[in-house]
């Protein structure tokens, strides 16, 4: 019977001293997953403040980590291409990377150049010639030839390209490969569809969107009309998918953005249109005041005006297509080229430059120690080349 008792106590007792252990053991994970989260949270807090601290930092000066030398050619111009550097004038084209390295070279002889940038891809166009040159950041992708005089030229960041060509009663609207194999056509004529005053492709080369001027009854009338030479555009009668239509107003520019959305500006209104396959008006957006400017990227629209509130020389008022919010800014600087960053945009002229963030702050303002030609980003860190005409500078802000 003692044995009995004494084996129902040290069952007791291994049972609480099991209840202790796992006590113990739960108190320490408690413990532990308490401190993992204090870390966790000591880790936002400073991720945020660093954030923060990073989005209202302000620039002062800035610092030249690189310098290339270039020959200094009288008569060229420069402009971005992609991550490289294109210089043209009447005569040729070559592109460079940042370090001054020459990736392709052309020569040719071009009266009136007439060109279009998508991406890093470039179409070079002999206005009332019949040559076209193809190329992208990289290397040349081809010559195409057309059988009637040039008036405009787009292309697409995958190597399509579209020439208005100008025939005695018509006017053709062509779209060719890189190599120069006609891939599609359309036919104008000024008393039906109406003159086109601009055209611009889709990065992916599937859409092309075309303005026409016409006269009807003695008004003047613009048609956007939007072809797909995808499956869809097949079914339809010479490509077209869509056609907007607007009366007493000129739109003379059209511009895509991505694959998916373009925009169009007339002297009154900006209208913007979504759709992979056979776009529809998204927005429209009333104009009081006559454009200055157009800038755009694959996520904004900045339209340039004069500014009102004679405090400030300029308005730029920055759209983002799939939300109904306008930015507004007003800026001082009389500026060569006007160009958007992840966040940001910046103005530049020769001589200095501003950048403003999306939120309001003016993260820089300064002048260069050089004559500037071309300012392009270089990162996602407020570096940034300047291309001079002695040299490749490539700066980064502090």
């Amino acid at each position: 019977m003692a044995d009995i008792k004494n084996y129902i106590k040290e069952k007791e007792k291994r049972e609480r001293m099991q209840a202790n252990y796992k006590e113990v053991i739960a108190r320490h994970k408690l413990y532990v997953l308490y401190k993992i989260l204090i870390i966790l949270a000591v880790l936002v807090i400073l991720i945020v403040i660093v954030m923060v601290q990073y989005k209202r930092h302000i620039y002062t000066d800035y610092e030249t980590i690189a310098a290339i030398e270039r020959e200094a050619i009288y008569g060229i111009t420069d402009m971005r291409l992609g991550n490289g550097i294109l210089s043209y004038s009447k005569d040729g084209a070559h592109c460079m990377d940042a370090m001054g390295n020459v990736r392709w070279n052309e020569t040719f002889e071009i009266q009136d150049v007439k060109l279009d940038i998508s991406g890093e891809s470039i179409a070079i166009g002999d206005y009332n010639g019949r040559s076209i040159y193809v190329a992208n950041a990289e290397k040349l992708l081809g010559e195409i030839t057309t059988t009637m005089p040039i008036r405009d030229v787009a292309v697409s960041e995958s190597g399509y390209v579209t020439a208005v060509l100008d025939d005695t009663d018509a006017t053709w609207i062509n779209t060719y490969d890189f190599n120069g194999e006609l891939k599609f056509y359309a036919e104008a004529h000024m008393d039906e569809s109406g003159y086109p005053m601009d055209i611009s492709l889709s990065p992916n080369g599937e859409l092309l969107c075309v303005s026409y001027v016409y006269v009807d009854a003695g008004v003047l009338k613009t048609n956007i009309g939007f072809y797909n030479f995808g499956p869809i555009g097949k079914e339809r009668d010479n490509y077209l998918v869509g056609g907007f239509n607007y009366t007493d107003m000129l739109v003379p520019y059209v511009r895509y953005m991505n694959d998916t959305t373009a925009f169009a500006v007339g002297d009154s209104r900006l209208m913007i249109y979504s759709g992979a396959h056979t776009p529809v008006t998204q927005a429209e957006h009333i104009l009081d005041r006559e454009i200055q400017s157009v800038h755009s990227s694959d996520k904004y629209i900045g339209l340039v005006f004069y500014a009102e509130n004679n405090e400030k020389q300029y308005e730029i008022d920055i759209y983002e297509p799939g939300a109904s919010k306008k930015y507004v800014f007003y800026f001082d600087m009389d500026y060569t080229d006007i160009f958007f960053g992840k966040d940001y945009f910046v103005v530049y002229n020769e001589t200095a430059c501003q950048i403003i963030t999306m939120d309001g702050i003016e993260k820089f303002h300064g002048n260069f120690t050089k004559n500037v030609k071309v300012m392009l980003p270089a990162g996602n860190t407020y570096k940034f080349l300047l291309i001079t005409d002695s040299s490749i500078d490539t700066i980064q802000l502090k």
